[in-house]
């Protein structure tokens, strides 16, 4: 397969910023090749005719709508964005409260089911947070100062029944767990 399919490929799984020197490994190219097939896919894709670009600011690489279909994309976020919460955000929204900051690894592991989606529509509705965690080497989740100000509270401490929840051990085994069988499958 063509080295510009996977690079397109790679980043539109990521769907973030990804470093060349990453895609280099991921790849197992040489940083000087994945930047020649990024020249190349920027030339096919970077045109007023294209819905995706390819956008490259400090050694990092993603795809991304392109600029002119702003109005059109704000507009689906603003309605995708409003309206009531379901029922898997809500609970999503609850143990991220809870127990966070999280991986997306331990909130599945907590509800049971894939949460992307939803955690992508509360990342958009600013209720959460991605940040990067450097001990776990994966992004975590926590509450967004706007959900403390919607919810009326100065702390996330405040929430009802924090401490049992929070400090819950039967939820406590389950992440250890979790994090036993990780380290078990990735090597050392």
């Amino acid at each position: 397969m063509m080295l510009t399919a996977q690079i397109e490929a790679v980043l539109f799984a990521a769907g973030k910023p990804v470093a060349v020197r990453q895609l280099a490994r991921v790849l197992g190219a040489s940083e000087e090749v994945v930047g020649e097939a990024l020249a190349e896919l920027r030339s096919r894709l970077n045109r007023e005719d294209t819905p995706i670009h390819l956008l490259e600011h400090e050694g990092k690489a993603q795809l991304a709508t392109n600029p002119s279909l702003a109005p059109l994309v704000r507009a689906f976020a603003k309605e995708e964005a409003s309206g009531e919460l379901t029922r898997p955000s809500l609970e999503t929204l609850t143990i991220v409260a809870y127990r966070g900051p999280l991986t997306k690894p331990e909130i599945e592991q907590i509800r049971g089911v894939n949460c992307s989606l939803i955690l992508r529509n509360l990342l958009v509705r600013g209720l959460i947070e991605e940040r990067e965690d450097k001990e776990r080497l994966q992004p975590v989740y926590a509450v967004s100062p706007d959900l403390l100000r919607h919810l009326g509270i100065h702390r996330i401490d405040e929430l009802p029944s924090y401490g049992d929840f929070h400090g819950n051990e039967r939820i406590d085994r389950m992440l250890a767990e979790l994090g036993q069988a990780a380290s078990v499958e990735s090597p050392s």
